[in-house]
């Protein structure tokens, strides 16, 4: 059976930050309850969007309370939790409470560059950790290497708690392939939200946006128009957003969409190092874009 909760728009919450660098938890509170005005379907906690490699043990715990408690069971949650260490990766699965979380969000291991089987084993060794759902995060752009068709199907047929894939490897090809060899309840979700509308209309069922982040309403709309068929209406809002969606990941992800924010007064534009804010021809374009928009 699909987990029905994860079919429609996700969004990889950002964790905002104050002058000072600490965490913001009134502007986390602030973006939480914004994505529940715009009626998105669930959020992901400590994605990458969320810097998770820079926050400490003790801010993500502070973040995962906040988000829980601000949500008030209203979406559905998913956790993020990854790595290169697969025994770390284990540890802290077994270590976290996970029954706020509908699933887990678990990036393809990076840097260390596994073949294929060292994925297909790293993933077993993750769907062996626990009996919650899981979503495989293919996503080479970050990781440095493609966990290819064959191995995300390999691990879909093999494993049943791994349940979905968040597939941001911008290659449709390899993404239709995953959705016509995949067994009938794997679910193929867009990792690149210009990407969302073709990888539905080739049969995914969604997408964990950053750009939903900023605009919810009208994106989860999109979506919403993609997994009903209408994809006049849903084209319609593609095109609008596409240009903005271009801007924020242009000079670094999650710098353009913590300034797009700010230009939305949710949060402020902070990020932390290594990362740095993406530059003035950036931001002068989101400005007028984020302006206009209408």
């Amino acid at each position: 059976m699909r987990n029905k909760k994860l079919i429609g728009t996700g969004v990889a919450i950002v964790t905002p930050f104050n002058k000072n660098g600490k965490v913001d938890v009134n502007a986390l509170t602030k973006i939480v309850k914004h994505l529940h005005e715009g009626q998105v379907d669930y959020i992901v906690v400590l994605g990458t969007t969320g810097e998770s490699v820079t926050l400490s043990v003790e801010e993500k715990q502070l973040v995962i309370s906040t988000v829980i408690k601000v949500n008030n069971n209203k979406l559905p949650l998913v956790l993020g939790i990854g790595g290169n260490n697969t025994s770390e990766v284990i540890d802290q699965i077994k270590k976290t409470n996970l029954s706020p979380f509908e699933a887990i969000l678990s990036v393809a291991p990076y840097y260390n560059k596994p073949n294929q089987e060292g994925y297909y084993l790293h993933y077993k060794a993750i769907s062996k950790a626990t009996k919650k759902d899981i979503i495989l995060y293919n996503v080479p752009g970050r990781t440095g290497s493609n966990v290819t068709w064959e191995t995300q199907v390999r691990i879909a047929k093999d494993f049943k708690n791994i349940v979905a894939t968040k597939e941001a490897s911008g290659n449709i090809e390899q993404i239709m392939k995953v959705i016509k060899h995949k067994p009938d309840d794997f679910m193929v979700i867009s990792g690149d939200d210009n990407l969302t509308l073709p990888i539905i209309a080739a049969g995914g069922i969604g997408v964990i946006s950053v750009v939903a982040q900023a605009f919810p309403k009208e994106y989860s709309q999109m979506v919403r128009f993609c997994l009903k068929g209408d994809f006049i209406k849903a084209k319609n809002i593609h095109y609008k957003i596409m240009d903005i969606t271009d801007q924020l990941f242009l000079d670094g992800n999650p710098g353009g969409i913590k300034f797009a924010l700010s230009l939305l007064k949710k949060c402020d534009s902070y990020v932390r190092l290594p990362l740095s804010e993406p530059n003035k021809k950036v931001k002068d374009e989101l400005k007028r874009l984020v302006k206009n928009y209408k």
